[in-house]
């Protein structure tokens, strides 16, 4: 009985090892070096090598994934380098050395699309079917009820690149219709983990709320409040909360002289306010700097 129990467990583990095939096992060996890339990245100080460096590496990580479909961790990787190239360096454009990018937001609006299908991929697999994103708010709000702090990722950058998609597409309404479903998923991770992503849900709600006026859902004190989270968690070290709340809950407000205030001390910020954060925060000196260009003809 023994030995037929050891020979059951053998032919398991073999009828396991033949179902994931060698090239997957490469793309799961490779995951660390995958990690740690993106650690390098996120404290990579020179925006030119950056902006250089993230199309290879997304090229790369579609190329695994071709080998390796199913690879949550893979999937979100992806999603989050879209969306980073996204907004640092194709949405307002980017210019260095004389070699400008100029800003493209068609182009920025298909590759949040692409984060965003990576990121549906992952929900798929986790409970959110096709018909749910696509049918009826009660029922969406239903299943995203159900899920767990497990979902918190997937969740994340699902609404962080729609969210991203869908504002970039403001003509169409079948877009903006898409919408609430966007921030149903961006209120359950604020309900499960608002500390996830350096508190990237308070930042979501802070734009959302702060970039309409009241009369189309606005709401001033919300975003506020939200902003203030969000740099209450990062001890005031990420630059992007500053930025972004320049950018659209002061600009709607009409309040020029915070709207100054707040991107001068983003340009005026130490380069070691935060090594583990450096790119996001040198985009965020970057695009300030385009902000106060546009301050006269804002205000």
């Amino acid at each position: 009985m023994k030995t037929y129990l050891k020979i059951s467990l053998i032919i398991c583990a073999l009828i396991q090892l033949s179902a994931c095939s060698m090239s997957q096992l490469t793309v799961r060996a490779s995951m660390p070096m995958i990690e740690g890339g993106f650690s390098a990245m996120n404290q990579q100080t020179d925006l030119g090598l950056a902006e250089s460096a993230l199309p290879a590496n997304i090229s790369l990580i579609e190329g695994m994934l071709i080998n390796d479909p199913d690879n949550d961790d893979l999937r979100l990787y992806a999603a989050q380098a879209y969306y980073g190239y996204a907004f640092g360096f194709i949405e307002d454009g980017f210019n260095e050395n004389n070699t400008p990018i100029q800003a493209n937001p068609a182009r920025a609006a298909a590759l949040y699309k692409k984060g965003y299908h990576h990121a549906k991929h992952v929900l798929l697999s986790q409970g959110l079917t096709e018909q749910l994103l696509s049918g009826e708010l009660e029922e969406l709000q239903y299943a995203i009820n159900e899920l767990d702090i497990d979902t918190v990722p997937a969740l994340f950058w699902a609404a962080s690149c729609w969210a991203k998609s869908i504002d970039l597409n403001r003509d169409k309404a079948q877009n903006l219709a898409q919408l609430p479903k966007a921030v149903m998923l961006m209120q359950r991770v604020l309900e499960l983990d608002e500390h996830y992503y350096m508190s990237g849900a308070h930042v979501f709600f802070g734009v959302y709320y702060g970039s309409k006026s009241p009369m189309l859902g606005g709401n001033y004190k919300l975003s506020e409040q939200h902003f203030s989270l969000a740099n209450e968690a990062n001890k005031n070290k990420l630059l992007i909360v500053k930025l972004l709340q320049a950018q659209y809950l002061e600009r709607q407000r009409f309040n020029q002289q915070a709207f100054h205030d707040l991107l001068i001390q983003i340009q005026q910020a130490s380069e070691t306010l935060y090594p583990e954060q450096a790119l996001i925060n040198q985009i965020a000196k970057y695009k300030a700097s385009l902000l106060l260009n546009k301050e006269e003809q804002w205000f």
